[in-house]
């Protein structure tokens, strides 16, 4: 799988997930400080990976979600970045995002080695999104070619309903 960032080819480290794979376990911390793994969430989840909630692109994806979150009504989504839990806080504080779960792989990089998507250049995450069901297999997956663009919302959304 070839991914870029702005055109230039990065280097993803972990496996590549794919449809029917199980979910892989991982320890992230929410915006308390505390560790979340895969089996503190449940049901019907997006995992929406972000590289930073602080950039444009990013910014406008977790906005958009957020606004879907608010019509999911049996689905949690979480958005993953390396941002610090603080800036979390405050970023979605000033936006108004109260329908996503923000965590952070900052301390182990656990999500991004474990889902493959940890850019091995920046020691940031790409772009990627993974539906998973209640049973703790991937029902949809995308990593967006290039780190830079938006990713299929309409996939991602019709994939959980």
């Amino acid at each position: 799988m070839k991914i870029t960032f702005n055109g230039d080819p990065i280097t993803l480290v972990g496996p590549v997930l794919r449809v029917g794979d199980d979910a892989p376990d991982f320890l992230v911390v929410d915006n308390t400080l505390k560790n979340v793994t895969l089996k503190d969430t449940s049901g019907k989840r997006i995992f929406v990976v972000v590289p930073s909630i602080d950039t444009s692109v990013c910014d406008m994806e977790v906005r958009k979600f957020n606004e879907e979150a608010s019509k999911l009504s049996d689905v949690t989504v979480y958005v993953v970045s390396m941002d610090l839990p603080f800036a979390q806080v405050r970023w979605c504080g000033n936006a108004g995002i109260d329908k996503v779960i923000t965590v952070s792989d900052y301390k182990q990089k656990s999500f991004g080695k474990k889902y493959g998507t940890l850019i091995e250049e920046f020691g940031f995450l790409a772009r990627a999104i993974f539906v998973v069901d209640e049973n703790n297999k991937i029902t949809y997956v995308e990593y967006c070619k290039d780190v830079i663009n938006e990713p299929d919302y309409e996939s991602a959304l019709n994939a959980v309903k």
